[in-house]
C-alpha cells in the first residue's frame, strides 16, 4: 500500500509531540503524597530551573514541593544543608530556629543533647570540641546525631581523624544500632525494611539526605574546621584532631504543639525566644535541661517523646489551619500579614 510521504511525516511529527508532551509531564510534575497535608494527592509542576528531584550533580538545585504550603508550589532548592535557612545547626554551633532567628549553643564537649523531642521523634546531638587554656567554655561541634522513631533508632556520625581528606568518607551509620553500610556513589540509597527511612547520598563521599517518612528530613554534610576558621576564631586545635563535623538542616513534616529540645522549641506557636536580639553572639543556655545520658536516648529533663505515642502516630500537626497572632512573631518568620 502506497503511503503519502506528506501525511507520513505529519504522522511522525504528530507521534514526536505527543511523546515531548508525555516526557515533559513526567520530568516536570511530582505528586505530593505526604499523608495530611495540605497538597496531598495533588501534581506539582517543578520549575524549568530544577525539572527534577534527583541529579548525580552534588552542586545542582533540585525540585522540592512542600505539601503543606498554600500554594501547592514547587520551589528549586541545594541537597546540602543551609547554614543560614531555618532548621539549620552549623558551625560551632550556631542554630536558625524554625521562628528564623539566629542563636547559639555551646553545650559540652562529649555530652548529648536533646535538639528536638516531641511524642513521635527524638533528635539528639553529641558534641565535640576542646577548652583551650584560658577559656572559660568549651569550643564545640555536632559530631553526631541519633534519631528515636516509630520503635526504630539511626544514627549517622562524622568520624574522627587527624587530617582532612575530600577523598575519604567520614560518614558511620547505625540502624537500630547495628551498623549500616551506605555503598560510596552519588545516589546510592538504603531503605529499612518497611521503606519508611531512607538514606540517600548526594554525593559519593560527605554528604547525605536522611528520610523518615511523614516525620522528618535531614540534610548532612561532613566539614572539619579549617586552618582559616581556626586563625579567625583562635580555636587551637591539636594536630592530631581536625574535629570533623556535620552541617544539618532539619525539615519536620509532623510537629505536636508540645515539641521541645534546643531547636524543636523554636518551631511552637507560643514560643518566647529568649535570646537577645541585636548582638552578635546570641547565646541560649540550658545545658541541664536538654542533657541526655547516651546518643539514643530520651531521658533528658525537658524530653517529651514516648515509644509508645511514637508507635500510634497519634499526632497533632503544630502549624495545620492556625490563625497566627501578627503582633507576637518575631522578624524572620518568612511570614507577611496584611489587614
Amino acid at each position: 500500500m502506497e503511503i503519502n510521504k506528506s501525511n507520513s511525516m505529519s504522522l511522525i511529527i504528530l507521534l514526536v509531540f505527543v511523546s515531548g508532551l508525555v516526557q515533559a509531564n513526567a520530568y516536570y510534575y511530582r505528586q505530593c503524597s505526604t499523608t495530611g497535608t495540605r497538597c496531598n494527592g495533588q501534581y506539582i509542576r517543578c520549575p524549568a530551573e530544577c525539572p527534577s528531584s534527583e541529579s548525580y550533580d552534588p552542586k545542582a538545585k533540585v525540585c522540592l514541593i512542600d505539601c503543606d504550603k498554600p500554594t501547592c508550589s514547587a520551589v528549586c532548592r541545594h541537597r546540602k544543608p543551609n547554614c543560614n535557612a531555618p532548621g539549620s545547626g552549623c558551625f560551632d554551633p550556631r542554630f536558625i530556629g524554625g521562628d528564623g532567628r539566629v542563636f547559639y549553643f555551646h553545650g559540652k564537649s562529649n555530652k548529648h543533647f536533646s535538639l528536638v523531642s516531641d511524642s513521635n521523634l527524638q533528635i539528639n546531638a553529641r558534641f565535640i570540641g576542646h577548652r583551650p587554656d584560658g577559656r572559660t567554655r568549651d569550643y564545640t561541634w555536632i559530631q553526631a546525631l541519633g534519631v528515636l522513631f516509630n520503635s526504630q533508632s539511626f544514627s549517622l556520625e562524622a568520624i574522627k581523624t587527624a587530617q582532612w581528606n575530600d577523598q575519604v568518607d567520614h560518614l558511620k551509620f547505625t540502624y537500630n544500632e547495628n551498623e549500616l553500610v551506605l555503598d560510596e556513589s552519588s545516589l546510592s540509597t538504603w531503605y529499612s525494611p518497611k521503606k519508611d527511612v531512607k538514606v540517600e547520598r548526594v554525593a559519593s563521599k560527605n554528604s547525605v539526605i536522611v528520610t523518615i517518612e511523614d516525620v522528618a528530613e535531614i540534610l548532612v554534610n561532613v566539614v572539619p574546621v579549617t586552618k582559616e576558621d581556626d586563625t579567625i576564631h583562635n580555636y587551637q586545635v591539636p594536630s592530631d584532631d581536625c574535629f570533623a563535623h556535620l552541617e544539618v538542616q532539619f525539615r519536620f513534616f509532623s510537629l505536636s504543639p508540645k515539641v521541645d529540645g534546643v531547636l524543636g522549641r523554636t518551631y511552637r506557636l507560643d514560643f518566647e525566644n529568649p535570646a537577645k536580639p541585636g548582638v552578635a553572639m546570641p547565646l541560649v543556655g540550658g545545658e541541664d535541661k536538654y542533657k541526655t545520658t547516651s546518643l539514643l536516648s530520651s531521658n533528658c529533663a525537658s524530653c517529651v517523646f514516648s515509644q509508645e505515642s511514637s508507635s500510634e502516630k497519634e499526632i497533632t500537626k503544630v502549624a495545620e489551619f492556625v490563625t497566627l497572632d501578627c503582633t507576637k512573631f518575631s522578624d524572620g518568620m518568612g511570614i507577611v500579614c496584611k489587614q
